[in-house]
């Protein structure tokens, strides 16, 4: 029952993530009131990875990052 809810809010965070990030790259998502919401879900979880990891070269990797952190609790836990 716990391993089945928590393997859901990992997928869902998973999708999550992947939308902010290709949501990011176009300008009227952005702008977009759903895009807000979803920035204001996802940035906090980002930021602290962002403050230990900087963007290089004008490239952010923290989603990259909390996607591998989402997979490997995934793995760690066998969800």
């Amino acid at each position: 029952m716990i391993k089945g809810i928590l393997s859901l809010v990992i997928n869902v965070l998973i999708v999550l993530v992947l939308v902010h990030a290709i949501g990011s790259w176009i300008p009227q998502i952005r702008e977009s009131e759903f895009y807000r919401k979803l920035d204001n879900i996802i940035e906090p979880i980002l930021r602290p990875i962002r403050r230990v990891i900087p963007t290089y070269g004008g490239l952010d990797f923290s989603p990259f990052i909390l996607l591998l952190i989402l997979y490997l609790i995934k793995h760690l836990f066998k969800l």
